[in-house]
């Protein structure tokens, strides 16, 4: 018997047994191998706002606050000028030295000591009629008093007037110093050297 008859012709594909050759395409792993034309994107940069998103606008600058109109900030100082001029008017015009006209100072009553304020009224009775010596010898104080309001009120005015506001804050040296000074002029006046602060 021939053997070679035995033997399966070769068909026309090619052969399961052919080792791999420059044709031969190479074994895929179980993920695919991608290229670098075919790679996928990343998430990249996000966009501040998307596309076809208008920007929101921007709030305006805050204005600073308009002042109050002049009238608005005169009244104050009009008005406290309206009422130290009503009490000096009627004090000017009914006199302290008269009695019966005016509570008597209670200190001086019970115990016959000047106070700070003793001789005020009759201060300003004098200060409204012209007469400065008289209404210093009355009350000194008083008198250095009027000055500092007439002083401390136009600075008001002027600050109102520019629509700037009053910010006088008084430490605890003020205070006690204004403590002291009231102290020593109520001292000196009742001793008989003082007796030209007395009313």
């Amino acid at each position: 018997m021939n053997r070679g008859a035995e033997a399966p012709a070769a068909g026309p594909g090619p052969s399961p047994a052919a080792g791999p050759g420059p044709s031969s395409a190479p074994a895929q792993g179980p993920f695919p191998a991608w290229g670098p034309s075919s790679a996928a994107p990343g998430p990249g940069p996000v966009p501040a706002h998307p596309p076809g998103h208008r920007h929101p606008p921007v709030p305006p600058s805050p204005r600073p606050d308009r002042p109050p109109p002049l009238h608005r900030r005169l009244a104050a100082p009009t008005a406290a000028l309206a009422a130290v001029a009503g009490a000096f008017t009627y004090v000017g015009a009914v006199d302290p030295g008269e009695p019966g006209h005016y509570p008597v100072c209670p200190l001086l009553q019970l115990t016959g000591i000047y106070c700070p304020g003793c001789g005020g009224l009759r201060s300003a009775h004098a200060f409204v009629h012209g007469e400065l010596g008289t209404a210093f010898g009355a009350n000194a104080l008083a008198v250095a008093g009027y000055l500092l309001f007439a002083v401390l009120w136009a600075f008001w005015l002027v600050r109102a007037v520019r629509a700037r506001p009053v910010r006088i804050t008084l430490g605890p040296a003020w205070w006690w110093g204004l403590g002291a000074v009231l102290a020593v002029f109520t001292v000196v006046r009742n001793l008989p050297f003082g007796s030209g602060l007395a009313p």
